[in-house]
């Protein structure tokens, strides 16, 4: 596709007053994780005796915590060594250029903020942050991840208590402060840019269709279909191919700079 092919997706991004990005799995796996519910995604596998997908579960958390963090050890506890990958440089160069608004992700891997986006809403937890379901102290990732390498189950230090990751397992809400911020921002966005999801988890995946209800537009990057694909202004199959050319598009200095960033 030439860069001409794209441009309506130009014009949309300079159009909007707002702009939000919703994130998905497919993103993560251009910086080599694996997706969860692809037929070879990380659900399908196995850990010793346990599916892990049971693994996410809270009530084997809690009962086998010594399962979880063996699986985590070379999966969760790898992120903080993944490189960034073009669709992350490229949202973070969108938002100090003014033309994004937020990025609300389903990932968990803290890529975003390692390429620089400054307001990143982490919708199923993050891993930067460890607590004790005992007594709620805080850990950071990295005091945990010495832990979790040298085959410990983390302890909290001050009552013994079991010590979990800041995010979101099977039979766990999402953040209730978080759920209301993402629908003020999706219901006052003029466009919302879907990227590798295909907005089958809910209630996360709901969210972009608040832009839809409140008359903005949706721009849809996914590898497979989704719902809402009949209801996108735009849709496009390839992140790689599309971010390419907003790289090409953001660099270009024959472009209008950036705009003061949106107030939210």
């Amino acid at each position: 596709m030439s860069m001409q092919d794209f441009s309506p997706l130009f014009a949309l991004l300079e159009q909007s007053r707002k702009t939000v990005a919703f994130t998905g799995a497919g993103v993560s796996t251009l910086s080599g994780i694996p997706d969860f519910r692809g037929p070879h995604g990380v659900f399908s596998q196995r850990w010793q005796d346990w599916s892990v997908e049971e693994l996410h579960n809270i009530e084997v958390f809690e009962a086998h915590p010594e399962a979880f963090y063996g699986y985590a050890k070379n999966a969760w506890y790898a992120f903080d060594t993944l490189p960034v990958n073009i669709v992350h440089q490229v949202l973070a160069e969108m938002e100090q250029q003014g033309l994004l608004a937020a990025v609300y992700t389903q990932n968990i891997d803290m890529l975003h903020q390692k390429a620089g986006s400054r307001r990143v809403e982490e919708l199923h937890g993050t891993m930067a942050a460890h607590h004790c379901l005992q007594c709620n102290r805080s850990f950071p990732y990295a005091e945990i991840k010495t832990l979790v390498l040298q085959d410990q189950v983390p302890r909290c230090p001050q009552c013994q208590g079991l010590i979990k990751p800041d995010v979101v397992f099977f039979g766990e809400n999402l953040d209730a402060g978080m759920l209301q911020r993402a629908q003020r921002d999706f219901s006052s966005a003029e466009l919302t840019l879907v990227l590798g999801s295909s907005l089958t988890v809910e209630p996360a995946a709901s969210l972009p269709r608040l832009t839809l209800q409140n008359h903005g537009r949706l721009v849809i990057v996914n590898g497979q279909p989704t719902p809402l694909d009949q209801q996108a202004a735009l849709s496009y199959d390839d992140l790689e191919v599309v971010f390419k050319a907003l790289q090409t598009w953001l660099d270009d200095p024959g472009r209008t700079a950036g705009r003061p960033r949106p107030a939210l």
